[in-house]
């Protein structure tokens, strides 16, 4: 059994707009993902990210990845975020 998501993707579109959004998203980049629903959510990745195989909740395969984004100021906050699901990445220099 492996991991599952929402939203898997096979098409070549889809996966290169994942291995986008992961060329903009360095170790320890502080960021702003803007979401497709217009929300947004600020933090630095703890990790690049990597495409994944998972399934959806219809068993089909394919490819998504997460980030993980913390705030060094708040120890005990995390967020892991669904690239699918990000718009745009804003980068904050300081």
């Amino acid at each position: 059994m492996g991991s599952q998501a929402q939203h898997v993707y096979t098409d070549r579109a889809s996966i290169r707009k994942l291995e986008s959004l992961i060329d903009q998203l360095p170790t320890h980049g502080h960021v702003v993902l803007v979401m497709q629903d217009g929300c947004s959510c600020d933090g630095v990745v703890s990790a690049r990210p990597n495409m994944q195989v998972f399934h959806d909740a219809d068993q089909h395969e394919g490819i998504n990845a997460r980030v993980q984004l913390q705030r060094p100021d708040v120890p005990e906050w995390s967020r892991r975020v669904w690239l699918d699901q990000v718009a745009r990445v804003e980068h904050l220099w300081v």
